[in-house]
């Protein structure tokens, strides 16, 4: 196990006037045996910056260290680290213990110390009755359990996974993620994994780093970030269905943004009226949409209600009330967290 170190870390493509710049002076600490997830949009380089801690990406300017060690200039297979992929990248025309087992053969490992690397990997994951058939043979959920296997017997400081769970379909992913859950606290090795789905960051993170346009918008726990989110970016990336950030609510000061999440809205005697447009049914709970009209214009507000609550009908009026406990303040400026409105 290994801590990862990420110090002003910049990555452009090209130079001059025409440099593209992906990953803007990103800089985190990653403890030993922590499960860290990068989360962000499509295109916001959480991915280039994977890779670039795996070797595979250089680096334009700063540095990462693995373990203490500098590693901005060693080869991937010098940086001690395991990668688990999207596309699972196992050989067609070998078992699966061939491919579990390939790396550490050209490694010469012995090979009585790959069998029984192996077969341990192979009882973690419960893929042990599978052992010699082809990737073919397996399914979309065997067949990462196989790569998430071959990362394993390697006995890597850090295991970094990209986007592992996105061609599996919603069960599997719920079922995978248990399974990276249980993979973690077992052998406890120091991880980074990439998605762009804040429900994985969400379950898996014991911290969580959240990225925009290739800067750090936030990095903590699911907790902090979901209860005091630094930025309206995170506000409303974070969150399903996301915060509602209202430009004029009542008690802010002209150029403050309004934050509040959808369970944190009260059907009240009084309050914001809102004219219901939409009601989504998701089993246990409803999603109420609602356009609430001020004297500036008017708003979507978004409200979530349990199963058995008062559903509003299509087109009636409401009032709703926000939990004066739960309200977050921005700067309209910069997007930026205050306390006070």
């Amino acid at each position: 196990m290994a801590s990862i170190t990420l110090k002003n870390v910049v990555k452009r493509y090209g130079s001059g006037k025409t440099a593209n710049q992906v990953i803007n002076d990103v800089s985190a600490e990653i403890l030993t045996g922590e499960f860290v997830v990068i989360v962000g949009p499509s295109g916001c380089g959480k991915s280039t910056l994977l890779r670039m801690v795996a070797g595979l990406e250089e680096i334009s300017s700063g540095e990462i260290s693995i373990g203490g060690r500098v590693v901005n200039n060693l080869e991937p297979s010098e940086r001690d680290i395991a990668m688990v992929f999207q596309n699972y990248a196992l050989y067609p025309h070998m078992s699966v213990f061939e491919n579990m087992a390939y790396g550490l053969k050209i490694a010469k490992v012995p090979l009585e110390e790959i069998k029984t690397r192996v077969d341990k990997a192979a009882k973690i994951l419960e893929i042990g009755p599978f052992l010699q058939r082809k990737p073919r043979e397996l399914s979309g959920g065997q067949r990462q359990r196989v790569a998430m296997g071959r990362a394993i017997v390697r006995h890597p400081k850090v295991f970094l996974f990209d986007e592992p769970l996105s061609n599996l379909d919603a069960k599997l992913r719920a079922q995978t993620r248990i399974e990276i859950q249980k993979l973690h606290r077992e052998l406890g090795i120091t991880s980074l994994f990439v998605t762009h789905d804040q429900v994985e960051a969400m379950t898996l993170a014991q911290r969580m780093i959240v990225i925009n346009l290739g800067a750090v918008e936030q990095f903590g726990t699911p907790e902090e970030v979901y209860n005091r989110p630094a930025t309206t970016f995170v506000a409303s990336f974070i969150g399903s269905p996301p915060m509602n950030l209202l430009q004029n609510a009542p008690g802010a000061k002209a150029g403050t943004i309004t934050g509040v999440r959808p369970e944190h809205l009260d059907i009240t005697d009084s309050g914001w009226a809102l004219h219901v447009e939409t009601v989504e049914m998701l089993g246990a709970e409803r999603l109420v949409y609602g356009r609430w009209t001020h004297g500036s214009g008017d708003e979507l507000v978004i409200l979530r209600t349990e199963e058995g609550h008062f559903v509003p009908a299509i087109g009636s009026t409401i009032h709703v009330t926000p939990r004066a406990d739960k309200i977050h303040y921005f700067d309209a400026s910069t997007g930026k967290r205050k306390e006070t409105p």
